[in-house]
This record gives C-alpha cells, sequence and structure tokens, in this order.
C-alpha cells in the first residue's frame, strides 16, 4: 500500500513525443477547467497541428512536457527559444507557454525545472513568460480577474497559478491591464468632428468593405502586416510575423472575422496608414464543444460571428507619421459607433501594457471598466 502511494506522489516529467502524449497534453486544460465558466479553450485542432510539427521551425525551437503521477496527468508545459526575439535583444532568453498545472508547489517546480534545464543547456541565460512565438498567441498570467469570462484570444488560469509560480522563484516582468468597454454615456461631438477632419487634411479614407471577405483581408493584409509591424516592434515580447505564420493567422482567424468590425485606414495609393481590428467573441460557443469543431459548435460560431453580443478588440495601430494627427480619434470614434448602434452590446481589449498611458487614455471616451490584469514573469537561469 506504501508503494502504491508513494507511485502515486511521484513526479514525473515526461517530454511529448508519441500520439498519446500529445493527445493529453492538449487534452488536459479541458479536464482541468471542466465546469469552470471562465475558462475559453483554443481551437483543438489548431492545438493539436502545432503539436504534430513539433512547434520548430525557422524562427523558433521549442518543447513539450507532461508531468504525471503514476497514470494521471498533473501538469504541462512548454518551452521556446525565439530566435528572432533573442537576435533582436541580443539576449539568450527561453520562453514558456501553455503552463497549467494542479495546485501543487512541488508539480509545478518539476515543470519549469525541465524546461528551464532544456534552455540552459542551449545556453540561455534566463526564462519569462506566459509568452508564445509571436505577440499573437495568448500571453500573460491572469493576476486579477479571474470571475470574468476569458476572451478567445487570451487564457484563463486558476488564482492559485501565481503562487505556483513565486514558488519556484519568478518575479514580475511586466503587467497588461484589459478594459471593458461600453457605449458611452454621452457622446462626444467633437471627437466626431476630429475624426471625420483627420480624415480630410491627411487625405485618408476608411477602405472599401463592399467585396467578399476573403478577397477583402487579401486586398489589405500585407499592408496591415506591414503596419502591425512597424507600430509593434518595440512593444514587450514581439517579434516580425514570418509569410508562413501569416497564412496560418489568416487561416485560423478567417472564419470568424466580421468585415462590420475590420476598419482599415488607407492613402491615397491603398497603403494601410492604421488600423482597428476587433473579432466577435466567441468564447461561449467553444466553450461546450472543449474547442472541437463539431457541426453544432461550428453552428454557434457562426451565428455569433454575424450577430455578436460581445466584440473583442484584437490589434490598433497607427504608424509613427500619422500619430498625433487625429487619425487615431477615426479609429476610437468607428468603435463607438458600433456599440452605439446596437451592433454589439460590449468590446474587450484585451492586452494592453500598464505602462501604455497613452492608449489607455481612449477609454475615456467610453463607458469603462479595467477588470483583469495579467502578469508576465522572469527568473534568471541557475538562481
Amino acid at each position: 500500500m506504501n508503494e502504491a502511494s508513494n507511485a502515486e506522489n511521484h513526479v514525473v516529467i515526461r517530454e511529448v513525443k508519441t500520439a498519446i502524449d500529445k493527445k493529453a497534453f492538449v487534452d488536459f486544460p479541458l479536464r482541468l477547467y471542466k465546469g469552470c465558466p471562465y475558462f475559453v479553450p483554443p481551437l483543438y485542432s489548431e492545438e493539436m497541428k502545432l503539436l504534430f510539427s513539433g512547434g520548430n521551425s525557422e524562427i523558433a525551437a521549442s518543447v513539450f512536457y507532461l508531468a504525471k503521477k503514476g497514470d494521471r496527468v498533473v501538469g504541462r508545459i512548454q518551452g521556446i527559444i525565439q530566435f528572432q526575439h533573442n537576435l533582436k535583444h541580443a539576449c539568450t532568453q527561453i520562453r514558456f507557454t501553455r503552463f497549467d498545472c494542479i495546485e501543487d508547489t512541488k508539480v509545478a517546480a518539476a515543470l519549469f525545472s525541465a524546461v528551464e534545464q532544456w534552455g540552459y543547456e542551449r545556453g540561455m541565460t534566463e526564462i519569462c513568460g506566459p509568452l508564445g512565438f509571436s505577440d499573437l498567441d495568448r500571453e500573460g498570467l491572469l493576476i486579477d480577474g479571474f470571475e470574468e469570462i476569458s476572451t478567445f484570444e487570451e487564457q484563463y488560469n486558476y488564482p492559485y497559478y501565481p503562487r505556483l509560480l513565486e514558488a519556484a522563484g519568478y518575479r514580475k516582468d511586466v503587467d497588461w491591464l484589459e478594459f471593458e468597454l461600453r457605449k458611452p454615456l454621452k457622446r462626444n461631438e467633437t471627437l466626431s468632428r476630429v475624426a471625420k477632419r483627420a480624415l480630410e487634411i491627411n487625405k485618408l479614407h476608411i477602405a472599401d468593405s463592399d467585396m467578399p471577405k476573403r478577397k477583402y483581408i487579401e486586398k489589405y493584409r500585407d499592408g496591415f502586416f506591414s503596419c502591425l509591424d512597424e507600430c509593434y516592434r518595440e512593444l514587450y515580447g514581439t517579434v516580425p510575423i514570418s509569410k508562413k505564420e501569416q497564412d496560418e493567422l489568416i487561416e485560423q482567424f478567417m472564419m470568424i472575422v466580421n468585415k462590420k468590425f475590420a476598419l482599415f485606414i488607407c492613402d491615397e495609393q491603398e497603403n494601410v496608414v492604421a488600423f482597428g481590428l476587433c473579432f466577435p467573441a466567441i468564447g461561449k460557443a467553444v466553450q461546450k464543444s472543449g474547442g472541437r469543431l463539431t457541426p453544432a459548435s461550428l453552428a454557434r460560431i457562426l451565428r455569433m460571428v454575424r450577430h455578436p453580443s460581445v466584440i473583442d478588440l484584437g490589434l490598433v495601430a497607427v504608424r509613427p507619421a500619422y500619430r498625433n494627427t487625429g487619425v487615431n480619434a477615426v479609429i476610437i470614434n468607428g468603435l463607438i459607433e458600433m456599440l452605439s448602434s446596437g451592433q454589439a452590446e460590449k468590446c474587450e481589449t484585451n492586452l494592453c501594457l500598464e505602462t501604455n498611458t497613452a492608449v489607455q487614455a481612449q477609454w475615456k471616451y467610453f463607458d469603462a471598466r479595467q477588470h483583469k490584469r495579467r502578469r508576465s514573469y522572469i527568473k534568471r537561469l541557475g538562481e
């Protein structure tokens, strides 16, 4: 009996290699958060695709681990060495992501130790996260707002997670804030005038969306990614997005894009100089199926895409040459018009660095509530 008990309490870390392990890696959070009304899973097929590709490419190296007690999976983690980020910042850093764990400091410590050792053997000197391959992956550990439903683009975690990281020697690197935006109690007419004038004096226009969705996306995709790269390149954890990643992202999000919530601002040559990209919130649609695209879940997703009650503010950017010219007012005014027209009840902003006061200042035009906070942690290897 004692031997059996010891086996059940002994933590074994195993690198994910087999098809059975890969399935266990993807299935674990679905079991861990079963019945949790705030957890929104990623698309199951996309997670499996990542695992079967090994998560390795010309831009990054990756490893996946499972933690087991006896025959029971009790935790998981992914480690990433993002070559582009390390080259850009002249650093030797490993990232961790997809960390999920039961409430057990020994299990968490064993998972982090495995990833840290993997990075250390490859010359890395520090580890941070949760961060994915790029800024468009799920990132940040939730440290406040545990009773708020997660957006589809971000990851939920239980309140005990921060304690697990701190016990493993991790400390704060940066925080992100998230806001819930509703239509303003009183419209700011000055904002509408500034937005209209900004288009006129800069000789800009809002891109025509009167075309099929795929044609619309393909027409402006290069300008979108160029604008994204220029505007986000200095932000925390960002890296350029390769052509292959662009293609994968477009295919992944094509289904949930609604042209009504995608605003591109262009110059006279149709170059994208700014954009505001929102997605219909599909979290509740994928909760019931565990992220699997069953006929029923697909029907729910498509209904929410056509008639969302909530929209997720995915990305906003204005090229540096057009900042302080009123162009940001065009995006903010467009979002206010969406909410005021009844196209959606509210908007979730997703992540904004706590130090980015310029962006946070824009929310004064809304009935806004700061309701979530996420954190990226860091640790020196060998500590």
